[in-house]
């Protein structure tokens, strides 16, 4: 009996110490692996040893019972009275520039952790956290870097002409260190009252290579801390300065104002005057045109002449020396035709002349007689006296008239010296 209550009693604290153990196994899970975000480093530090190991890539990694702390590899910090801006407090950065005035300037930057492993411990062993680096370093040098730019302009600078000089040398102080300066005093007029008064200027001490010098260098840039694209929000200036940057402003827009308007007038007197030339270049060169096309028209006239002349007397060249060819010709052909006469007269000499040559102009002869014997024929056949005569020879007048044609014919052959007889054919001869 005794052994069986033993027996269960052990069994009870077995099943007791397994599930302490497991509950403390399943507790201590937590402290075994730790998680990391690419977007985090992580350090763990050794519960025994107190030795730091880095983590920069993300995953699983083992903790065993180490203390872990993790910082964002990039941050957006926040100076900005603004509460949906950082943190919920107004972290405004106050600045004095050198006219005294005051102003809250509020605005951002980026920044990125280093990744060297030493720079890294050095900066996890003095800070311990994002939060105390962003309040203890980062906000630290971004204050001392506003508040010395403040000097290097006056406020109305500030808000105007110098608006990025002020972007500008935050920005620089903050990553390099801040200015070396010296301060002299200045008078200057007060731009709304024109008061001559005298200021406090802060000039920058330049180096040999034509950098600023450095007062010290950034303990940023000492811990490999970069800062990035800087941007404001706002600048928030005193009540009076605003009040005095307002009325100057309107008093500037009204000088812009009173000058744009003069040089409008200007522009108006340029512009009446352009037109007035303009409108008188018109008008002269309309005259002009007027006379170039009289000239024109009178020069085509005088061309159209010209051309009609030519053309007439081209004409009258054409003619002449039209005519003077046909005169020419005619001349050819009149000669021509002459020798051709000449050479056909000529030739019906010839012909004639051997005719009377061969015939002894028998034809001409003989047509001469019998034009001679028609003569005698027709004054004998139209006579007057009578026909039959009754006389004492019984022969009465016509036989005398018959004799006396007889002896006109004998005489007319005898001029013609025509041989009436017949030759005698070749058998006759014989």
């Amino acid at each position: 009996m005794n052994n069986t209550v033993s027996w269960s009693l052990r069994s009870i604290v077995s099943v007791v110490v397994g599930v302490v153990i497991l509950i403390v196994g399943i507790a201590s899970l937590g402290n075994m692996f730790e998680h990391l975000d690419n977007s985090q480093i992580m350090v763990i530090q050794s519960p025994i040893s107190g030795q730091l190991t880095w983590y920069q890539t993300g995953g699983l990694k083992q903790q065993w019972f180490g203390t872990v702390t993790k910082y964002n590899k990039r941050s957006q910090f926040w100076f900005s009275e603004k509460s949906d801006q950082g943190k919920s407090q107004d972290e405004a950065i106050k600045t004095r520039f050198n006219d005294g005035a005051h102003a809250f300037i509020s605005g951002s930057f980026s920044w990125d952790m280093p990744t060297d492993v030493k720079i890294l411990t050095d900066l996890h062993t003095k800070y311990g956290s994002q939060t105390a680096i962003e309040q203890q370093l980062i906000r630290t040098v971004t204050e001392k870097s506003v508040y010395m730019t403040g000097p290097l302009m006056s406020s109305a600078e500030s808000y105007a002409s110098r608006r990025n000089d002020l972007l500008s040398f935050i920005d620089d102080q903050m990553n390099r260190g801040v200015y070396q300066t010296q301060s002299t005093d200045e008078k200057t007029k007060d731009p709304m009252t024109g008061q001559e008064k005298t200021v406090k200027v802060v000039k920058l001490v330049k180096v040999e290579n034509g950098d600023f010098a450095r007062e010290d260098k950034s303990p940023l840039a000492e811990f490999g801390i970069r800062t990035f694209n800087l941007s404001f929000n706002e600048v928030k200036y005193d009540d009076a300065v605003e009040a005095q940057i307002q009325a100057q402003q309107q008093a500037i827009m009204q000088v812009q104002t009173a000058i744009a308007n003069a040089k409008m007038s200007e522009q108006a007197a340029i512009t009446a005057e352009k037109d007035g030339q303009a409108k008188a270049a018109t008008a002269k060169w309309a005259q002009e045109v007027v006379k170039a096309t009289e000239v024109t028209k009178a020069e085509q006239e005088k061309l159209v002449a010209e051309t009609a002349a030519l053309k007439e007397k081209v004409v009258a060249e054409t003619a002449a020396e039209q005519r003077k060819n046909v005169a020419s010709f005619d001349l050819d052909s009149a000669k021509l035709k002459k020798e051709t006469e000449i050479a056909l007269g000529e030739g019906e000499s010839q012909r004639k002349k051997l005719v009377m040559e061969a015939d002894g102009a028998l034809e001409k002869k003989l047509e001469a007689a019998i034009a001679i014997n028609k003569l005698w024929a027709d004054a004998y056949a139209k006579r007057q006296v009578p026909t039959v005569v009754m006389g004492e020879h019984g022969g009465g007048q016509d036989s005398q008239s018959s004799a006396f044609m007889d002896m006109l014919t004998v005489k007319a052959a005898k001029d013609l010296a025509l041989d009436m007889s017949l030759p005698k054919s070749p058998a006759q001869g014989q």
